[in-house]
């Protein structure tokens, strides 16, 4: 079983919902980052999403927006994202790890090559934005080969006619965005995402995970209990930004203020049923 399908397997049987962590690799900078990332399942991360920097991340709000260029202008590439999962994968083989972000910088890659690489160096899946899955074939196939699950987007709009070409090739676990918009600009509203993973649910086997728009440890609470995870991104960017000042001078005590915040974050998730 891949780690993916293990974790939310454990979950399962523990009857607690998971909590997922979203940080930009690289944001402020390769060793900070690091230090965040490493932290993150003793800070009570079930699964991690790191993003790939790119300039233009068109679904994202401005504390990731702003995390991703804070990245870039650090430095950080795709080789060093790859690096950076090696490192971690010394301490650490059981924590599933997905790379989120957009198709660009996998092309200049080069899909294949990133698709073996990002195996080899230990990631777990893969999370798409701009790719439907109409137009995902080119990375779908190198990906299975490599043995990489691809996690598809499921939005508010997705309807019933939708929903079918969505799971088609789907795997490790979908990933429902609770709310219409760009990241960290609105809050969640369980009240409306109940319904929506209700239906989803009738259609897949695949664990379902909320995303976009989980603030608060309430929030995070909310949708943890009806959903297979909470998954939790611009408040934590956000909180690195706090130690950057405006010329991009980073202040300590980042890394402890990040994983602070998520394992509150965490223990919420962990705690809602």
């Amino acid at each position: 079983m891949s780690r993916i399908a293990t974790r939310f397997g454990e979950l399962k049987k523990q009857n607690r919902a998971g909590f997922v962590a979203f940080i930009s690799a690289g944001d402020p900078d390769y060793e900070t980052s690091l230090e965040i990332l490493t932290g993150l399942p003793k800070a009570g991360a079930d699964l991690i999403e790191l993003g790939m920097p790119f300039t233009d991340p068109m679904a994202e709000g401005p504390a990731i927006q702003a995390s991703s260029l804070r990245a870039l202008k650090a430095g950080q590439t795709m080789a060093k994202t790859l690096a950076m999962v090696r490192r971690f994968r010394e301490g650490d083989g059981t924590t599933p790890i997905v790379l989120m972000g957009y198709y660009n910088p996998i092309y200049s890659y080069g899909v294949d090559k990133f698709a073996r690489d990002a195996k080899a160096a230990g990631i777990d899946g893969l999370i798409i934005v701009d790719l439907p899955p109409e137009e995902d074939r080119e990375l779908r196939d190198p990906a299975k080969t490599a043995g990489l699950d691809l996690i598809r987007l499921a939005t508010p709009t997705t309807n019933a006619a939708r929903l079918p070409a969505v799971l088609d090739g789907a795997t490790g676990f979908l990933y429902y965005v609770a709310i219409t918009g760009v990241t960290g600009t609105k809050s969640v509203n369980p009240a409306e995402i109940t319904p929506a993973l209700k239906r989803i649910k009738a259609a897949t086997s695949l664990p379902v995970a909320v995303g976009f728009g989980i603030k608060t440890e309430a929030d995070a609470q909310a949708v943890a209990k009806v959903a297979d995870a909470a998954v939790v991104g611009s408040a934590l960017v956000a909180e690195i930004s706090r130690f950057v000042d405006g010329e991009g001078k980073l202040s300590l005590g980042a890394a402890e203020a990040v994983l602070s915040l998520a394992r509150r974050l965490a223990g919420a998730a962990h705690n809602a049923r």
